[in-house]
């Protein structure tokens, strides 16, 4: 009989470092909450002192309810909602910011071989990581099944402003991409007062602009996957860049001595098994950098290098050895922007 134990964790990979505390703390803005399901921090210069904190808290709401209503898979009168709950071969027409967000993951998709899969609903259900509740070993005939309902070439078609399910039983989720989104489509609503300089995190996707009150490009920690002693791997300046981390140790559960990673790899149906504990990205966005975050972690460390070459990747991954310790290896492009 197998033993079987759950672990759920909400714990981010990445933080932004603390301000120095000698600066001019009035010319610095600070919001925070919750939405998407997480919690929100922003952090902007006001070079002038001219823009109320109440101003950037309606901006910030009002952002984050668009994505909300476009996005939300708790929302049942979201667009994406009602996109899963419409029959195959229907046409739906699609909003500008829903579309932005399937078409990148379909790109993202595509150039992951698959990893990154926003269709999977039917196997992370199987294995017990969908809505609370028992985790479960499927068998083979279990996981084929869940794999016929899943992917991207299974059960969706994109057009221009539009998608239609190829299968009715076909159930997006934007979970791995939409808090990336989020982050950027509030980084706009701060443009419009006229800050340039902000960092804006969500749930540990982040997307960063101009300068700290420092002067510096925003300096983000990256944590170690190990849950225990939270330990910083290093810190990487971002600026105009979007920065996103994924890990295995928030979502598992173990079974006669095995671990089983909430993180599915389409390609099997099964839990990842290798030995790549995170994978932390930069990219043009918050959208991609959450994307590929998941993706490059999915495909671990080897496999993930030889993608990030193909495709200009900036990635670190980090990876169990062999002392019960971590070792860190970038890409080319994540250490030239390191550097």
């Amino acid at each position: 009989m197998s033993t079987l134990t759950s672990f759920s964790r909400r714990s981010f990979l990445v933080m932004p470092l603390a301000l120095a505390a000698c600066y001019n703390r009035q010319n610095i803005i600070e919001v925070n909450g919750v939405s998407m399901g997480t919690t929100y921090n922003i952090v902007a210069v006001d070079h002038d002192n001219l823009i109320e904190k109440a101003e950037v808290q309606q901006a910030v709401s009002r952002a984050l309810t668009e994505v909300n209503q476009a996005m939300s898979n708790w929302d049942a009168g979201s667009e994406i909602s009602r996109i899963n709950a419409m029959p195959a071969h229907v046409p739906a027409a699609v909003s500008a910011p829903l579309a932005e967000v399937m078409q990148a993951a379909a790109d993202v998709n595509l150039a992951s071989e698959g990893r990154f899969d926003t269709t999977m609903g039917p196997l992370i259900e199987l294995w017990g990581f969908g809505a609370p509740g028992e985790r479960a070993m499927p068998g083979d005939d279990a996981i084929a099944a869940a794999q016929a309902r899943s992917g991207h070439d299974n059960t969706l078609m994109l057009g221009a402003g539009h998608v239609q399910k190829v299968r009715s039983d076909a159930q997006v989720y934007l979970a791995g991409i939409g808090k990336g989104y989020g982050a950027d489509h509030v980084g706009r609503a701060l443009e419009t007062l006229g800050l340039t300089d902000y960092m804006v995190e969500i749930g540990g996707d982040l997307y960063a602009s101009g300068r700290n009150p420092d002067g510096l490009a925003w300096q983000i920690g990256i944590e170690s996957p190990n849950p225990l002693d939270h330990a910083m791997l290093g810190v990487v300046g971002v600026s105009g860049r979007g920065l996103a981390s994924s890990g295995d140790y928030r979502n598992y559960f173990e079974a006669d001595g095995q671990r089983y990673s909430h993180l599915i790899d389409p390609a099997t149906g099964r839990p990842v098994a290798h030995k790549t504990a995170s994978a932390t990205v930069l990219a043009d966005n918050a959208m991609l950098a959450d994307a590929w975050s998941t993706a490059m972690l999915i495909l671990g460390r080897e496999h993930g290098l030889e993608i990030a070459a193909r495709h200009d990747i900036a990635v670190q991954f980090v990876d169990r050895d062999q002392t019960a310790g971590f070792t860190t290896y970038a890409s080319p492009a994540f250490e030239a922007l390191r550097a």
